[in-house]
């Protein structure tokens, strides 16, 4: 099946543990699709367990692109990710298949579609004022003078994300602009592209799996994973693949801080806030079209949905 370039960019998204990979291979396996991860932290070699990375079995049985690209203590970008995202769609279609890009990572599907932001310049100084201040005050006491800077930027980042929290204050102080503000202006005119969004009916649905996940995480060996990392030496906290969700939660459990019980207990409410971030990502879209995953049908309607728009 040949697919014409200009063919819309079709993706899979979600909060997390709402089954976009199961999901997605259901519809691999119906249509002829290759899955392009949209995934931050899948992007790491050696972060499997806690990213919920597709297995061998699923890979071998699936192809999916832009996982395991780079070693922990590196830094992944938006800017990169829509580099080699369009080198894999390229590819992709000169196969003859069907590009579907997957994941939780709003941000890169944003960058995707819409383009890159013409963002002001890194601010040495102010970056310096606001690392101070963080270190006397706490990153989540600069997460709440975000919010009533930018709330809706706020509203989609971790209190603890020291990171994003940074950039977004940085930008706010040196240009008076919110960054959520700046995001609104494109440059250039989005791309086409369908959104399939697998979305809870129930919260208690979705907030009972993601319990269920961390769980399954750490009975499949997650706090031998992070053990392992930590051995390494140069790994830390402050590296954004350690700030993914589940690995600085154990990572501070292996420095003395909790027991068991605590570590399930902020782990599943790290999960759970994390969803709720990509929820409100989501709601933005007005166009996405809405699947809810936790129906008996969910994957049906999904293959459904994706026939229709590619009308194969």
């Amino acid at each position: 099946m040949s697919v014409p370039v200009p063919s819309p960019m079709v993706f899979l998204v979600g909060p997390t543990g709402t089954g976009k990979t199961a999901t997605a291979c259901a519809l691999a396996n119906e249509l002829p699709l290759e899955i392009i991860s949209v995934d931050s932290a899948q992007v790491y070699r050696g972060l499997n367990i806690g990213t919920a990375k597709p297995s061998a079995a699923e890979r071998t049985q699936c192809p999916h692109w832009l996982i395991d690209l780079i070693d922990p203590a590196q830094a992944y970008s938006a800017a990169r990710f829509v580099t080699e995202a369009r080198s894999c769609l390229t590819d992709i279609r000169a196969r003859g298949k069907i590009p579907l890009f997957v994941g939780g990572t709003m941000l890169y599907a944003r960058a995707l579609v819409f383009g890159l932001d013409e963002l002001p310049s890194a601010n040495r100084a102010v970056r310096a004022e606001l690392e101070d201040e963080a270190a006397r005050l706490g990153w989540p006491a600069l997460h709440s003078r975000l919010a009533k800077l930018d709330p809706a930027t706020a509203a989609r980042l971790a209190p603890g994300d020291s990171q994003r929290i940074s950039r977004a204050l940085e930008v706010v102080i040196t240009s008076g602009t919110p960054l959520s503000a700046l995001h609104q202006r494109s440059h250039r005119a989005p791309s086409p592209s369908v959104f399939i969004s697998l979305e809870p009916n129930q919260r208690k649905w979705l907030h009972e799996r993601l319990a269920q996940r961390f769980d399954g995480m750490l009975g499949a060996g997650l706090i031998e994973e992070v053990q392992e990392l930590q051995k390494r030496g140069d790994l830390h906290t402050d590296l954004p693949a350690l700030r993914s969700v589940g690995y600085r939660q154990v990572w501070s459990y292996l420095h003395g801080e909790g027991d068991l019980a605590a570590l399930r207990e902020r782990g599943t409410a790290a999960t759970r806030q994390l969803a709720k971030r990509q929820l409100t990502w989501l709601r933005s879209m007005p166009e996405r079209e809405v699947i809810a995953c936790d129906a008996a049908n969910a994957t049906a309607q999904a293959v459904a949905r994706l026939r229709a728009h590619l009308q194969c």
